[in-house]
């Protein structure tokens, strides 16, 4: 018995691996598969709603492909709106900018003892709109492009495949994972009631996150208070992490276009106490104590969801962590895995 014991977990510990190594290497299916999960979760809802006032399934799904296809021209709406406001601005801002970030590169050149032949603000500035460097970027960038269209496209396919059943969450987990039937019902209902108020809960502080720091750009006469206003939203779905980058990436932007004075500390400790509000303290209020996770499973996931799949990892590593934890809590052999997932002493 021992025996058979030892070579199933080391049977466990050589099929681990696999699995991650085909997570990462058919990322391209895997993100937009998960990514659908959960946003047709959000939408589970809706679904039975329109199914008691007898509205057709197909049907609803088409009311909800609307619903989502205006929530991403909306999105474009405010990116096309920052780009206008960000090419409008005066040349002036520019300039300064120019000027601030050749003095910035000259003192750090000189500061690791380069040559100053080398830190010639002309040849700085020749690097920086280098025309090879221009195309390059802007090879990288439609490329970027294509492979977010195609994310969006395959996204979108799996939500009407989620949508229609076609792919059923709580039959699949009743056949895998959870032999009993009313096993399944329950961890599938926990599983979408939690997922929902996350996504509604994350969603709703970012909004609120994005919309205090546009506010604040325009209250101390930051530019781009549009652009940095939905770059705020945007990052903030990565927790903890999405903070201190926009803090820390709206800061050295100040610090570019303001004299280090007064205003600017002022302005960094509004952005912060933005963060604080609706991070730190509004968001665990909504969340509640049944959906605590400890900080460093939340910091464990994230790296390693990152490195898995980037950006789109760092976003549902959260998610994808609650999942784990209810479908842990049904089985008494891993249920202290899911105690140390939350941090709790039961």
């Amino acid at each position: 018995m021992d025996q058979r014991k030892t070579t199933n977990m080391l049977l466990l510990a050589l099929v681990i691996p696999v699995i991650f190594y085909l997570l990462h290497i058919l990322k391209f299916i895997f993100i937009p598969l998960v990514f659908s999960m959960f946003i047709a979760l959000l939408f589970l809802p809706l679904m039975r709603w329109l199914q008691r006032k007898n509205v057709h399934k197909y049907l609803s799904i088409g009311i909800v492909l609307v619903i989502i296809i205006a929530a991403l021209k909306l999105g474009v709406d405010v990116i096309k709106l920052s780009s206008q406001e960000i090419m409008a601005s005066d040349t002036q801002f520019f300039e300064k900018a120019e000027t601030k970030i050749t003095d910035l590169v000259i003192s750090i050149q000189e500061g690791l003892g380069m040559k100053q032949s080398e830190s010639n603000p002309e040849s700085i500035k020749d690097s920086l709109l280098n025309k090879d460097a221009l195309m390059t970027n802007f090879g990288s960038t439609l490329g970027f492009l294509n492979k977010t269209l195609t994310m969006v496209l395959m996204t979108m396919f799996f939500v009407v495949l989620w949508l229609a059943e076609s792919i059923n969450v709580q039959k699949l987990m009743h056949k895998t994972i959870l032999k009993k039937k009313h096993a399944a019902i329950k961890a599938f209902r926990k599983i979408e009631k939690d997922l929902i108020k996350f996504i509604k809960v994350k969603f709703l502080v970012s909004l609120l996150t994005g919309i205090g720091t546009g506010l604040a750009c325009v209250y101390f006469d930051v530019s781009f208070p549009i652009f940095w206003g939905f770059f705020a939203f945007i990052i903030n779905f990565v927790q903890m992490v999405g903070s201190f980058i926009a803090v820390i990436s709206l800061s050295i932007f100040a610090l570019v276009e303001l004299d280090p004075t007064s205003h600017l500390f002022f302005f960094v400790l509004a952005i912060t106490m933005v963060q604080v509000l609706f991070g730190a303290i509004l968001e665990p209020v909504f969340m509640g104590k049944s959906f605590s996770i400890n900080i460093i499973t939340v910091l464990v996931m994230l790296m390693f969801w990152g490195f898995l799949w980037g950006i789109p990892g760092l976003i549902m590593a959260i998610p994808i962590t609650v999942f784990f934890k209810i479908i842990f809590e049904q089985f008494p052999s891993t249920k202290i895995v899911a105690s140390i997932i939350s941090g709790s002493d039961n």
